[in-house]
């Protein structure tokens, strides 16, 4: 067998190889500390298309093909694309995928979606069940706004805690063996509810799930926080980044070394983002756009990814429901033989 169960971890013992990766950014992210990292920035977030989804799908289908042509390879190529993004339906993806023709598998894990899809590209290429996979996900800020929220023309005020849906795609071609980076090992979250009905407050009904996601794959697997070069979770943002420390330290775990997605594309300072961003975009952009090049270039030798969802609807926050979370995790490592 190419992997180990340790308790919720799954390790593989032949990692699976991520040969190629590719992001595309909206303007706001492309004018943000990250800018350079994108493979592309639009300068018209509408792409030219008459709505806002549309222009989403618009935005996976150009990372779904940058990977591609990076990998130097043909659609035909690929045996499975596992997508996802935050519209009703995953019909960001759908309406994507209908234009690239390839086996397509739609994944929902809110904003932990890219992590989701990428764990289990590696489980269907370590298993054999597929010889490449695509992991792609997207997030758009004008049609999660529509959604969630309210559309952009009401013009109501942001709260503090409010976290700015980032406008952007990333995509992973995943394969058995070839160059790094390399997935060594996944852990899939387990859903949990702290009681948060916030809905501009997606921080703190998240954090919990980063935090048992964490603590059970250090305790699975033997590995400690100061073990990584880099600790990275998707977008908690400002206060669930707090949070997230606060409920570590409780149990003993301290981490210095932690960064969250949210906080490295916007700069908070000079850009309206209150707590930090957010969305399926902004852990898979900042994958593709800077974790994964600084493994390939050893600038970093061994990184945790733990991506967080916050899994309501618009329905169930209208009947007063709270918000359950997700949380999954991938460990990368520039060479397949660092020990875990």
């Amino acid at each position: 067998m190419n992997c180990i169960r340790k308790g919720d971890a799954i390790v593989f013992s032949r990692p699976p190889s991520l040969p190629a990766f590719a992001a595309v950014a909206g303007k706001r992210e492309g004018e943000g500390p990250l800018g350079s990292c994108f493979d592309e920035v639009l300068h018209d977030n509408a792409l030219g298309q008459k709505c806002w989804e549309k222009a989403e799908s618009l935005l996976q289908q150009r990372a779904a093909s940058l990977a591609l042509k990076k990998a130097g390879l043909d659609q035909t190529e690929l045996d499975a694309v596992l997508c996802g993004d935050l519209q009703n339906q995953c019909t960001a993806s759908g309406y994507a995928l209908r234009e690239l023709d390839m086996p397509s598998i739609g994944l929902y894990g809110a904003c932990s979606t890219m992590v989701q899809a990428l764990a289990l590209a590696g489980c269907l290429v370590a298993g054999g069940a597929a010889r490449r996979a695509l992991a792609v996900t997207s997030s758009h800020f004008c049609a999660a706004e529509r959604q969630f929220r309210t559309p952009l023309d009401y013009g109501g005020k942001r709260a503090p805690t409010a976290q700015w849906t980032v406008t952007g795609a990333g995509a992973v071609v995943v394969q058995p063996d070839g160059p790094g980076p390399f997935l060594r090992a996944a852990a899939f979250g387990r859903v949990r509810d702290a009681g948060v009905k916030d809905l501009a407050n997606m921080g703190a009904a998240m954090a919990p799930a980063a935090a048992e996601t964490l603590l059970r794959f250090f305790a699975d697997t033997g590995a400690a926080p100061d073990d990584f070069d880099g600790i990275y979770t998707g977008d908690l943002g400002l206060v669930g980044s707090r949070l997230l420390h606060t409920l570590l330290e409780k149990e003993g775990v301290r981490m210095t070394n932690h960064h969250d997605c949210g906080l490295l594309i916007f700069d908070r300072a000079r850009q309206p983002v209150q707590a930090g961003g957010s969305g399926c975009g902004c852990c898979a952009s900042v994958l593709a756009g800077r974790l994964l090049p600084a493994l390939r270039t050893g600038e970093m030798r061994r990184i945790l990814v733990a991506a967080t969802g916050a899994l309501m609807s618009s329905t169930t926050v209208q009947q007063g429901e709270s918000i359950p979370a997700v949380s999954h995790l991938v460990e990368l490592a520039a060479g397949p033989k660092e020990e875990l």
